[in-house]
């Protein structure tokens, strides 16, 4: 399906307006709608939304269009709500077409309480709809500074998420890094279909930091995905990332879709992270590698005999783990169990805070170990 992002400020058709008014959930268009919580981005505004869940033979037919009215009224505000729209193109699809299509989408805000009133139709004016009440709220660990956003205020997501980023002047001093880095492009619930926006925006904001570093002169990086078992993009040596080339390659994936054939054999997705680790560990030498993503929670752990042949690697591992509710899921995964048997250094990242102090720990560690390596490799 083609979809477009929730657009700015509109003004709905009487009949959408009539039942955003009722509040009432309507089914005539089967669906369900899981509203997605407030969580502060490491851009400083709070992100939420919506998933949506849809049988496909729902849309069975020709083809269809849904689309997505939804307002957001803040509660200190109510007499001015928000309105975005949302539309989905849908192809062809066969009467007897098994499983679900996966949508979602969503608005950023500063702290508040809001409510939300969201409705779906089709074509034949068929009608989803429900509504749910937010509050967007600062914890206290992460009061360190202003948000991007004022209390009560509601914008349309950034749904540019990989443009270029700007030049970074990179210090021209000895000891100019050279560092590889692997991103999972997965949802942070290993329950969800597809990659939501705010784990999307979470993942780019963590390599965009890594690529604001002016003591690093040469990026490679290896973008996959462990659902899809597959690798989406890479690039090797370069002196700044191309970030809309990265999500031209994330947007192909698939919410959902798993080859039946991997289905098939027990355990692809550990043979699948084991061969990439494998891979990558061998190829170059950079200074440092560095593996970003949610937890990867797996039946069987990585080979002990596939690392050990790995031990002997002559640079440091980092981990930066991109995890929510750590609370929630503490166990070490997949990713965790091998980087700690590469005597490799594993980090937290719940929150802006959580990156930064991350990040300032990892370049002391690269920085102090680099002289170190340079006097092995030249006594050898």
């Amino acid at each position: 399906m083609k979809g477009s992002g929730p657009g700015e400020q509109l003004r709905p058709f009487n009949t959408d307006e009539a039942v955003l008014e009722a509040g009432e959930t309507r089914k005539d268009l089967p669906c369900n709608v899981t509203p997605v919580k407030p969580a502060l981005g490491f851009d400083l505004r709070f992100h939420s939304g919506y998933e949506i869940s849809v049988p496909l033979r729902e849309l069975a037919g020709n083809e269809d269009l849904l689309t997505i009215i939804f307002r957001v009224t803040p509660d200190a505000d109510k007499d001015n709500p928000v309105y975005f729209s949302q539309h989905y193109t849908v192809p062809k699809i066969e009467e007897d077409a098994k499983g679900d299509a996966y949508l979602s989408g969503g608005f950023d805000s500063g702290e508040g309480k809001y409510h939300v009133d969201w409705l779906m139709r089709d074509r034949t004016e068929r009608v989803c709809s429900s509504s749910w009440d937010i509050e967007a709220a600062v914890s206290v660990k992460d009061k360190q500074g202003d948000l991007s956003v004022a209390a009560n205020q509601i914008l349309a997501s950034d749904n540019d998420l990989f443009k270029d980023e700007p030049p970074v002047h990179r210090t021209t001093a000895d000891g100019m890094l050279n560092v590889k880095v692997m991103v999972n492009f997965a949802p942070q619930s290993a329950s969800s279909a597809a990659l939501r926006p705010l784990d999307t925006s979470a993942l780019v904001s963590i390599l965009r930091n890594i690529s604001r570093e002016p003591r690093i002169c040469k990026f490679s990086i290896v973008a996959f995905n462990m659902t899809e078992q597959r690798v989406l993009y890479r690039e090797d040596n370069v002196d700044q990332i191309d970030f809309p080339a990265l999500g031209s390659a994330v947007q192909s994936l698939a919410p959902g879709r798993v080859d039946y054939k991997k289905l098939a054999v027990k355990n692809s997705e550990t043979d699948f992270l084991t061969s990439l680790l494998e891979t990558e560990l061998k190829k170059g030498e950079p200074d440092a590698l560095i593996v970003a993503g949610p937890k990867v929670m797996l039946e069987e752990s990585v080979p002990a005999d596939s690392l050990k042949t790995l031990e002997n690697i002559n640079y440091p591992v980092f981990y930066m783990n991109y995890n929510l509710e750590p609370v929630r899921n503490p166990w070490r995964d997949a990713i965790g169990n091998a980087v700690k048997k590469l005597k490799g250094y594993e980090y937290t990242i719940s929150r802006p805070k959580d990156l930064w102090s991350a990040w300032s720990d990892i370049m002391s560690r690269i920085v102090k170990l680099k002289p170190g390596r340079q006097l092995a490799a030249s006594s050898k």
